[in-house]
């Protein structure tokens, strides 16, 4: 069982990324059981998703302390899910930062320590998501080499990952999100 966490914030695609990594799930002839919470979701609100993959899976919620794989669409919300994940799990962050309004109107700091600190207890794996899908020609999937990173930690094949993600974009974005995908599937931890 693969116990799969994503944080970010509204606007950010966290719901279409759950969305393909069950499809590509079930296609490979796995159970998976999906949650999102997206009732926050207006840009910049904070939104989270969990799926468990495995044989036989009974329900979405993952245990506390039982998270293998956190994906931080943003590096602060990746930091407010670390008390679900177990020692040593693998956290990839998006390092494109959006700035709550506390932040913002300089009530608090942004919490780049407590971030950098993760690597104490999980392996961390960080990417400018953004940066790479521009390369891939597409901005907007970020997610998608995020997506692409995961894969590597999964035990179904990439080619199934690439047909679910044709299925679910738009065709005139699907050949970015090939790239954006391979670039994730091929990104190397510094």
């Amino acid at each position: 069982m693969k116990n799969i966490m994503v944080a970010g914030v509204g606007g950010q695609g966290l719901v279409l990324a759950t969305k393909i990594m069950a499809e590509a799930a079930l296609k490979a002839g796995l159970d998976v059981k999906t949650n999102d919470v997206v009732g926050l979701s207006q840009r910049g609100g904070m939104v989270w998703g969990s799926a468990r993959i495995g044989e036989k899976v009974h329900s979405p919620n993952i245990p506390v302390g039982e998270g293998d794989i956190l994906l931080g669409m943003e590096p602060l919300e990746a930091l407010r899910w670390k008390g679900l994940l177990r020692k040593g799990a693998v956290v990839v962050i998006n390092e494109k930062r959006t700035y709550p309004s506390s932040v913002l109107l300089e009530e608090k700091e942004y919490p780049e320590k407590d971030i950098g600190d993760l690597e104490k207890e999980y392996v961390v794996i960080r990417v400018d998501a953004v940066k790479e899908a521009k390369e891939a020609g597409n901005i907007k999937a970020a997610n998608t080499v995020v997506l692409g990173i995961l894969a590597r930690h999964l035990d179904i094949n990439k080619e199934i990952w690439e047909e679910v993600l044709l299925e679910n974009v738009p065709p005139k974005a699907k050949d970015a999100n090939i790239k954006a995908f391979n670039i994730g599937y091929g990104y190397q931890k510094d």
